[in-house]
């Protein structure tokens, strides 16, 4: 792969966005987690894939292609502030937000996908993953939403983690209201970035899994952030390098290996090789 890597663009492409897709998945994830809203991620991206059928639906009606990425990150981006408007309607019920959008998307995906006459191979990559789907505008997209995600966390992270552990006190402290709106954004953003490696099917594991993995065996919360970080990383790197000689679509394989490093620290955390676990849960 290494050879690969070196002598061909498309794998360069694949493998540079997969290394800031293994950093900016699960940075945002660990705030999604702590705030127990780990489904979000599963609806912004059935509402991608919405935008995405829809985006394949008018490149096979009109004559001109429409990128199913941007279409993709558009519902995806609409689909979030849905979701925050939402819970502020339903203030006691704010979880009702998710299945709502997420059932949404799921129509749009049906309904595009029938009226495009189904899936095609290109679509297929969105859904699974796919090495070789990655473009130079992919890549620059991604590297561009990947720096938005780490300036985001480097400037606001005294107030995401107020709001992550005590939405109330927030409140309080009058903390804005647009540091909500701009991280759910972002979350969209992050799994429109992502679904080029991973699969739209997939994405949001590579939120969840990494930060579930980290949460057994640390005891604070910038420790589950850098843990989980080098978790997702590592899920990427290895999976890539399994889709890549297997000839499968990398987003099983790494989803694969993030499943593997959860049941190894469950076992370490289990038979007591690691004990300061949970400080977070």
């Amino acid at each position: 792969m290494i050879e690969a890597i070196l002598n061909y663009d498309f794998m360069k492409y694949s493998f540079i966005s997969g290394l800031i897709v293994g950093l900016i998945a699960p940075l945002l994830g660990t705030f999604i987690v702590v705030r127990r809203l780990s489904l979000i991620a599963d609806a912004l991206s059935h509402v991608a894939l919405g935008g995405i059928a829809f985006g394949v639906y008018l490149t096979s009606v009109f004559n001109f292609i429409i990128n199913p990425v941007i279409s993709g990150i558009v519902f995806s981006v609409i689909g979030a502030l849905g979701i925050e408007k939402l819970r502020g309607l339903y203030k006691h019920y704010s979880e009702i937000a998710i299945p709502i959008i997420m059932s949404l998307g799921i129509a749009l995906s049906v309904l595009f996908l029938s009226l495009a006459n189904g899936f095609n191979q290109d679509l297929f990559g969105y859904l699974f993953g796919s090495i070789s789907a990655v473009s130079f505008n992919d890549l620059i997209l991604i590297i561009i939403i990947g720096a938005i995600v780490v300036l985001f966390v480097f400037f606001l992270y005294k107030e995401m983690f107020f709001i992550s552990f005590d939405e109330e006190y927030a409140g309080v402290m009058k903390l804005s209201k647009y540091i909500h709106i701009i991280f759910i954004v972002l979350v969209a953003l992050v799994i429109s970035a992502s679904m080029r490696i991973v699969g739209i099917l997939l994405v949001s594991a590579m939120m969840t899994l990494p930060v579930a993995s980290a949460m057994r065996i640390t005891s604070s919360f910038k420790q589950l952030m850098i843990v989980s970080i080098i978790f997702g990383e590592i899920s990427v790197i290895a999976g890539l390098f399994l889709g890549f000689h297997l000839n499968i679509s990398p987003g099983g394989t790494i989803v694969l290996v993030s499943i593997a490093i959860l049941l190894c620290t469950l076992i370490l955390n289990r038979v007591g090789v690691v004990r300061n676990a949970q400080r977070t849960s």
